[in-house]
Formats: C-alpha cells, structure tokens, sequence
C-alpha cells in the first residue's frame, strides 16, 4: 500500500470512528416516560395526539396554562408551576414535536395547529376561560391563541415572546437552518448541549448538571430531533400588528436585559400594538429567565395574576 492510499485509509477510519463516537440514537421511549412522566405527569388523547400534560392545583381555583418555549418541555416551568399551585389550577404540556409528547402525526407544525391543539385540550378538560402564560416559542402561541379565541383569556403573561421579525427570522421566510443543525436527529454529545443552552442564560454558569441531563435526555426521545427540523421548515412569520389589535385581556410582558436570543428591543413593538399591558425587565437575565431566576421573576407574575 502506498504512502497516500495508508493515509487516506486511515482518514476514512478515523472519520468512521468519530462518526461512531458522535451518533446519539433516540433514547427508549419507556425508560424516559419512567424518568420525567412519573405523577402527576398524564397522557390524554387530544387532537390525534397523545399528549404528556400536568394538571395541578385546586380543580375549583382560576386556571393559568403554561405553554413553554422551543426546544424546552412542561418541566422548565417546574419552578413557576410550584410557585403557583397554592391559588391556581396550573395547566402544562409538551407541545408537540417536544418532550414526551412526540412528534405530531400529522406533521403540522404551523401556528394553525398549535392553536387548535390548545383549544381542544381546553375543551375537552371543560376549561372556559383560563389565564395564558407562554415563553418564546410559546409566548407566541399564547398571544395567537388569545388573538383567536379573546373571549376565552382572561389575562396574558408573555415572557419574551417570538412574533416580530429580528436577526435570523423575516416575515414571510423560513429560518435559515445551518447545515450542521441537519446532523441533529444524528447526534446531541452533551457539550452541545451545554453551547446551544449557554447563551440563553444571562450568566450561564447558572445551568446545572441536572438542567443539562433533562434537556438532552428529553431531547433525545423519539423522533423529537426530526420533529424539530420539520417545525423548523415550517415557520412563517406573519406581521402580528392587527391580530395583536384583536387582544382584549391586559397583557404582562417579561424580559431578561441580556437575552440573546429574541431582542428586549422587540417589548416595544407589543406595547405599541397592545390595548393593555406592562413590561417588567430584569437586567441580569436572560432569554429563559423564569428558569435561571423562578422565584424572583414569579413575583410580578403573581402580582398582576392577584389583581
């Protein structure tokens, strides 16, 4: 064997040995609903979907639905739900494509869906009219859902919530998915893990070894990996200005100072287009602020729940 063909071999068998070191497959679905879906986690059949909720809390008391953030599952609002159960019944789910939930069936995962997902979760645990509290990706979710159904809101807390263009997302135009982000449903080593978690966090030595394990861990059930690049490839940003007009409900806005991952500028433009609401900011944090500070970031939240 020549000099360049012993070379190129062992090239070829040193990728095949990074590549086997790297792949990540999907964990099994029942060891993970053994880990994260113990009491008083519950699947229900809603939609066509078989949805992993929690539903905590006084059954007689006012309800508030947490709807969390892209990427994230019910259990980063573990802190806040806590917080909130002495005087509410607190509502909670992996949305679909997320957690334990799974990916949709359908393979809708467009604004449309998750509204209708909502909804007839609502209805079919007899809720009418509920407070709606979503972060990011779920903030979104929130505000199109009370801009849809406003009679069914009773108030909205919306902590840096997506829907107004800003680097990476235009109107109109899928995200720009970077090549490497297609090797996902391939591999999640934790250190990526740790990167891609990193500057979500105002101070990012704030993320525990815990926090890291159930994210990659939830990450890695089946076929979310997929299911995150297909949600990826159907996003559409639409303008928000006249379905935010539709808003009734007085509206709380949360935003960290530092958070890198939607612009603190964009509170502006909700409060522009908004009937009612407030913006309380916090310096220090940043995008997932109600986990990197629950208890301190929960104080105005029940505030403005209580009035």
């Amino acid at each position: 064997m020549s000099p360049a063909s012993l070379l190129g071999a062992l090239a070829v068998g040193a990728l095949l040995a990074l590549g086997a070191w790297l792949y990540t497959p999907d964990l099994p679905r029942a060891a993970l609903e053994g880990r994260y879906a113990g009491p008083p986690s519950q699947f229900v059949q809603v939609a066509g979907l078989r949805l992993h909720m929690r539903d905590t809390g006084p059954r007689d008391a006012p309800v508030v639905v947490l709807l969390h953030g892209f990427g994230a599952t019910l259990h980063s609002w573990d802190a806040w739900a806590a917080g909130l159960e002495d005087g509410w019944r607190v509502l909670r789910y992996d949305q679909p494509g997320f957690g334990l939930t799974g990916p949709d069936p359908t393979g809708d995962y467009s604004d449309a869906r998750g509204v209708a997902v909502l909804a007839a979760l609502l209805d079919q645990l007899g809720v009418q009219r509920a407070v709606v509290v979503g972060h990011s990706m779920g903030g979104k979710l929130a505000w199109l859902f009370t801009a849809a159904h406003p009679e069914r809101v009773t108030r909205l807390v919306l902590a840096a919530p997506d829907g107004f263009a800003s680097p990476g997302f235009e109107y109109g135009r899928a995200p720009e998915v970077p090549w490497l982000a297609r090797l996902l449903p391939y591999t999640l080593p934790r250190f990526l893990v740790r990167r891609s978690l990193a500057p979500a966090f105002g101070d990012p030595s704030l993320i525990t070894e815990a926090a890291l394990t159930s994210y990659r861990e939830l990450l890695l059930a089946p076929g979310v990996r997929r299911a995150i690049l297909a949600r990826l490839a159907q996003v559409r940003l639409q303008r928000p200005e006249k379905l935010l007009a539709r808003i009734t409900a007085p509206v709380l806005l949360l935003w960290g100072g530092r958070d890198a991952m939607i612009p603190p500028a964009n509170a502006a433009d909700y409060r522009a287009n908004l009937r009612e609401s407030e913006l309380v900011t916090f310096p220090t944090l940043g995008h997932v602020l109600h986990e990197e500070a629950p208890a301190e970031t929960l104080v105005p939240v029940r505030a403005f729940l209580q009035r």
